[in-house]
């Protein structure tokens, strides 16, 4: 059936990766709006990015310093999911669960 089989057989690690990429990239352009938005803006786009990634922003914000700016959280969650995201890779690969791709 070829790669598409491999990746439907493989959905138990696909579907989370997915999800937290997602958060991740949904996370980096949070950041990068932020840079031309206020914080309290209406705008729909905005408030999309800000309701998608507040669990995250805060679950980052119990680590870090209450002193650190919000768009330093927000960059901070990029580098965690980007690490779940390679924790959990490494984790399927060495419960044998996922083959590796040539």
């Amino acid at each position: 059936m070829g790669s598409a089989g491999s990746i439907l057989g493989q959905w138990y690690f696909h579907v989370p990766n997915f999800i937290l990429a997602a958060l991740m990239y949904t996370l980096l352009g949070r950041a990068l709006l932020g840079l031309m938005v206020q914080p309290d803006s209406s705008n729909y786009i905005w408030r999309f990015f800000c309701r998608v990634t507040d669990p995250v922003v805060e679950l980052v914000a119990l680590a870090t310093p209450k002193a650190t700016a919000p768009v330093v959280i927000w960059l901070f969650g990029v580098v965690w999911l980007f690490w779940l995201r390679v924790g959990l890779l490494y984790l399927f690969l060495s419960m044998g669960a996922i083959t590796r791709g040539i």
